[in-house]
C-alpha cells in the first residue's frame, strides 16, 4: 500500500494523475454540454409553449447524441477559395482554448487540475485568446459575410473584455489574491460572507451596493464575450446569413458549437466562484473530508447550474440589441461603472476597516 501511495507522488505518477483529471474533466464537460444543450432547447420550448425533443430516447434524453451522429456523417465542405489550413486551425483553437479554461476551475475543495496561484490571470489569457479563432474563421472562408462577423466579433469582444476585467479586479481586491481556491475558500461561512454582498461579513454589508452590480455587470458582459443573445451581432442572421460560421458544417461546425457551449457553462462557474462562494454552502457545515468534497460539488453545480439558466431565458426573452446600442453600453456604460467601483473598493481597502 505504501509502495503505491508513493509511487503517486513521483514525477511519473503525477503526470498519470494529471492526464486522468484532464480526462476526467473533459468528459464532464462533453456530457454537461450534451444534456445541457437538451436542457436549453426544452426551456425554448416552454417559453414558447410547446414541447421541444421529445421523440429520441424517454423524453428527448438523446437528442443530443443523435444530433452528434447527424454532424459526424455529413460531408465535411471546404469552400474552393478558403484557406484550408487556417479554415481547420479556427475551430481547433477555438475548442482548445475553451476546454483549456478549464484547467485552473475549482470544482470543490482541493479538485482542481491545476491550482495555480495567478489563476485569474491564467482564466482572463485564455479567454481573451478564443476571439482569434472567431477572427481566422471568418478571414480563412474567402467570404464577405463572415469577414464581416469576425470584424463585428473582435471589436466586441475586446470591448466586454475590457468591463470584465476591472469587475474582476474589484473581486481580486476584496480577496487580495488571485488563486480560485483561495478566492472561494474567503466566502465561506455564511451567505453574507460571498462576495456579491461585500465578502467580510455584516460588516462589509453595504459593499454590496457595488458588488451586486459588479455581478450584473459580469453576466451581461459574459452574454456579450460568448456571442449570445441578445448580443449575438457576431452571427446575427437576419444581416450576416449566420455569421462567421457559416461557411462551416459537420465536425468543423460541431468544434465551434461545442466551444462555445462550453464557455458558456464555464463562465457560469466563474459567476458562481467569484460572486457566490464557488461549492461553499449558503449556511456553515462540518463535515469530514470526503463528505464535506462531496456536498462543496453539489453546491458548485447547483450555482452553475442556475446561472446557465440565466444565459438560457437572457437568449429566449430578451430582443437582440443593435450594435451601436451594444457598443454603447459596453463603452459608456459598463466601463466608467466598472471603473469607479474599482476605485471604490481600493479605496476601501485603504481606507476602510481591516
Amino acid at each position: 500500500m505504501g509502495e503505491a501511495m508513493s509511487f503517486w507522488t513521483t514525477p511519473g505518477g503525477w503526470f498519470l494523475l494529471t492526464i486522468g483529471q484532464i480526462l476526467l474533466i473533459t468528459v464532464c464537460v462533453l456530457l454537461s454540454v450534451a444534456f445541457l444543450i437538451l436542457f436549453e432547447r426544452k426551456v425554448f420550448a416552454g417559453v414558447q409553449m410547446r414541447k421541444g425533443p421529445n421523440v429520441v430516447g424517454p423524453f428527448g434524453l438523446f437528442q443530443s447524441f443523435a444530433d452528434l451522429g447527424k454532424f459526424l456523417i455529413k460531408e465535411l465542405v471546404i469552400p474552393d477559395g478558403a484557406d484550408k489550413f487556417l479554415f481547420v486551425l479556427a475551430p481547433l483553437i477555438m475548442v482548445t482554448l475553451a476546454f483549456g479554461a478549464w484547467a485552473a476551475i475549482p470544482i470543490s475543495s482541493g479538485w482542481q487540475v491545476s491550482n495555480i496561484n495567478v489563476g485569474v490571470l491564467y482564466l482572463f489569457a485564455v479567454s481573451s485568446l478564443g476571439v482569434y479563432g472567431v477572427i481566422v474563421g471568418g478571414w480563412a472562408s474567402n467570404s464577405k459575410y463572415p469577414f464581416m462577423a469576425a470584424l463585428r466579433s473582435a471589436a466586441q469582444m475586446v470591448s466586454y473584455e475590457v468591463s470584465i476585467g476591472f469587475v474582476i479586479i474589484t473581486v481580486i481586491l476584496l480577496v487580495g489574491s488571485m488563486n480560485l481556491q483561495t478566492i472561494v475558500a474567503h466566502q465561506a461561512g455564511w451567505f453574507w460572507h460571498w462576495n456579491v454582498f461585500g465578502g467580510g461579513g455584516p460588516s462589509h454589508l453595504w459593499l454590496s451596493v457595488i458588488m451586486i452590480p459588479m455581478m450584473v455587470i459580469f453576466f451581461i458582459s459574459s452574454l456579450a464575450e460568448t456571442n449570445r443573445p441578445p448580443f449575438d451581432l457576431a452571427e446575427a442572421e437576419s444581416e450576416l446569413v449566420a455569421g462567421y460560421q457559416v461557411e462551416y458544417s459537420s465536425t468543423l461546425y460541431l468544434l465551434i458549437y461545442l466551444s462555445e457551449m462550453a464557455n458558456i457553462i464555464m463562465l457560469s462557474a466563474l459567476i458562481s466562484v467569484f460572486f457566490f462562494g464557488g461549492w461553499e454552502a449558503p449556511f456553515p457545515v462540518h463535515l469530514t473530508p470526503g463528505l464535506a468534497s462531496a456536498f462543496g460539488l453539489f453546491w458548485f453545480l447547483v450555482k452553475t447550474f442556475f446561472w446557465f439558466f440565466m444565459f438560457v431565458m437572457a437568449r429566449a426573452i430578451v430582443p437582440r440589441y443593435r450594435y451601436d446600442q451594444l457598443m454603447r453600453l459596453g463603452w459608456k456604460v459598463f466601463l466608467p461603472t466598472s471603473l469607479v467601483a474599482v476605485i471604490a473598493v481600493a479605496a476601501f481597502r485603504v481606507f476602510g476597516p481591516v
